[in-house]
């Protein structure tokens, strides 16, 4: 019988095997989508942009209400929407449970508010299902992760929403060139990001919750 902690590192190793900083792959094969809820959809797309046989990440909305909603109407908390992200991913390269398991390691699964600094029922985490086998899949993540961080995780699964795609200004808004004012001044918008992200405090969190087994932060 394994240990917790061989098991642990078992399922690290297992989520490694998805994770490369290598280019996107050039021909994609059983093309798919999932849409997921994580807090800050920039720190999302930029974490699982990361991720081998991911073909596109693109920050948007869904969960709610308003048809077309805008960002400021989300974050206001008028809309119902979460902020999300589509992953489009070739599953020949990677499943859909491994994409589960990377996103539950990238959050904190057990805060019902909202994620790190940002809160409100728009940076709440979630999953979004289109049908049983991902239902099925969702739930089994959830309950690894639970087992293995031994606290109740709150992200609930939902039933797939209509995605809206967000403003272009918050596509892949962590590479930017653009020079955005910053509470620390203006800023090289790539800058911008990582100031951001540091000062949200999102990977100490989730540095803290998960250790070893948060795929997308070194050291």
């Amino acid at each position: 019988m394994m240990t917790p902690n061989l098991k642990a590192g078992l399922l690290a190793a297992l989520i490694l095997v998805a994770m490369t900083i290598a280019p996107k792959k050039a021909e994609a094969r059983d093309i798919q989508q999932m849409v997921v809820a994580g807090g800050c959809f920039w720190c999302v797309e930029a974490d699982f942009e990361k991720v081998r046989g991911v073909v596109d990440v693109v920050s948007g909305y869904a969960g709610g209400t308003t048809e077309n909603p805008t960002y400021r109407q989300v974050t206001g908390g008028d809309t119902g929407h979460y902020e999300v992200v589509e992953i489009t991913y070739d599953a020949d390269t990677v499943s859909y449970r491994q994409l589960l398991d990377l996103f539950f390691r990238s959050v904190d699964p057990t805060d019902a508010g909202g994620q790190f600094c940002d809160r409100g029922d728009s940076y709440r985490t979630a999953i979004f299902v289109s049908n049983q086998a991902e239902q099925q899949a969702a739930e089994a993540a959830k309950a690894a992760a639970q087992a293995e961080l031994g606290q109740q995780i709150v992200t609930p699964i939902l039933p797939a929403a209509t995605f809206y795609e967000a403003e272009e200004y918050h596509q892949d808004y962590y590479k930017g060139s653009s020079i955005v004012l910053t509470r620390g001044g203006p800023k090289r918008q790539s800058e911008a990001y990582d100031f951001y992200r540091e000062g949200c405090g999102r990977d100490q969190r989730v540095r803290q919750l998960w250790g070893d087994d948060a795929p997308f932060i070194g050291g």
